[in-house]
């Protein structure tokens, strides 16, 4: 079992309390920075490899500018994350645009940044073409349907997966694009989530690796980049064995040299699109023990909710959490964590052993680095949190403010109704 460490003091944390209210996400840059220089050295034996940080994780300019600092692109998936990365400072071949269901406005903007285009469907070709040009460099998303498996172990469904097109649209996809004047392509794929196994990426490189191969003799394409996209997960339990990027990253290399150079394909560049890898341990939820409650269970009621953190109600998903200054207290207590939303699943943990919870206790959420805030909402009238940097010299500092009555009500502003203070 691997112990599951805040990477802050309570001393510390308290201090930080007193300046900003919980709740409020707390990132570590450090951790951040060591995991994307530790995923480029897994793939520097591809000349070419570029990281296209998933900006639907942790869609902060502050965080993107640390990856575009640290040599990484920025995966897109629709108009507003394509307007943050250019604020960065982010164009061309620095963006990945991977989209579905595509509205107009999402492709203009992606041509006029200049980005790659992942078309994610066949009739998206000629959707584009009714009012942008089609890029000398596309890619196409590849869904090979049935079950992904390894070893007989089923990671998940891409045949019920609305991304993608078939194996058979792919060579089609390439042809027609050919016709159209395209040059260099890119073959793209993300057929499982949150894997824990070294196996996942090189099992799908092998698969993609084969396609590219069959498309290079079929269409004669230039293949210039496979995107292996996301999909490499985190050990959210402590009893969970975490992922080994470098081995991730040689398997990848055994499969490349064993299909893509006698494929007459070795320069081909690999590209991944990781998020949740990338920042998810980087990251926490901070939130104060505010209520405890007795009845048919013992529930400890906390200032955050699912509006803060949603994954836990929408997926049953596990999120450790350390009760700080009692980090080596027995865990002999059983406990509900939830939070104040009118919904029954507005739960952080259920039956979870922690040590004796009191009012004004700080919880540590651990892992919520990614798909955390960006996944917030606003039921209830419930405000978004702030987001804090703990920078590598040791200061934190607010990269999001946290959200205010005036900004909830801000979309009313036609009305009259809520007049600014």
């Amino acid at each position: 079992m691997i112990e599951k460490k805040p990477f802050i003091t309570k001393s510390r944390l308290e201090r930080i309390a007193a300046k900003y209210a919980t709740p409020f996400y707390l990132y570590d840059e450090k951790i951040i920075r060591e995991r994307v220089r530790l995923l480029k050295k897994a793939f520097a034996w591809n000349k070419g490899f570029k990281e296209y940080f998933a900006v639907k994780a942790l869609p902060n300019p502050v965080i993107l500018q640390i990856m575009k600092e640290e040599g990484c692109g920025a995966d897109c998936s629709s108009y507003t994350e394509l307007l943050l990365s250019e604020a960065v400072g982010f164009h061309g071949e620095d963006i990945m645009f991977s989209s579905n269901m595509t509205p107009v406005q999402d492709f203009h903007k992606a041509r006029e940044l200049g980005a790659y285009i992942n078309f994610d469907d066949i009739t998206h070709i000629e959707f584009l073409e009714r009012f942008a040009d089609i890029p000398v460099t596309c890619c196409c998303r590849f869904n090979p349907g049935g079950h992904f498996a390894i070893e007989n172990n089923i990671m998940d469904n891409p045949g019920d997966a609305k991304y993608g097109m078939t194996r058979e649209q792919l060579t089609k996809a390439f042809k027609i694009l050919k016709k159209k004047g395209v040059k260099h392509f890119g073959i793209h794929a993300f057929l499982a989530s949150n894997t824990l196994t070294n196996e996942y990426y090189p099992e799908l490189a092998r698969i993609m690796f084969e396609v590219a191969v069959e498309l290079h003799k079929e269409t004669g394409a230039d293949i210039e980049f496979i995107n292996l996209s996301g999909g490499v997960g985190i050990a959210y339990r402590p009893e969970q064995i975490p992922n080994d990027i470098m081995v991730i990253g040689e398997g990848v290399h055994k499969q490349f040299d064993k299909i893509m150079v006698p494929g007459g394909l070795g320069k081909v560049k690999i590209y991944t699109e990781l998020g949740r890898y990338m920042t998810a341990p980087a990251g926490a939820l901070i939130t104060r023990a505010i209520h405890h409650k007795d009845t048919y269970k013992n529930y400890i009621g906390v200032d955050a909710c699912a509006a803060n953190l949603m994954r836990p109600a929408m997926y049953g998903a596990y999120h450790h959490i350390t009760v700080m200054g009692k980090e080596h207290a027995p865990c002999d207590r059983k406990y509900d964590v939830v939070g104040g939303l009118c919904e029954n699943n507005d739960k952080f943990a259920i039956d979870r052993m922690l040590p004796e919870i009191e009012e004004g206790d700080l919880l540590f959420i651990h892992d919520t680095g990614a798909h955390g805030f960006s996944m917030g909402y606003n039921y209830n009238g419930k405000l978004r949190s702030a987001e804090l940097l703990l920078k590598e010299n040791g200061k934190v500092v607010m990269i999001r403010r946290s959200e205010t009555a005036e900004d909830y009500f801000a979309t009313f502003d036609f009305l009259g109704l809520f007049p600014k203070k």
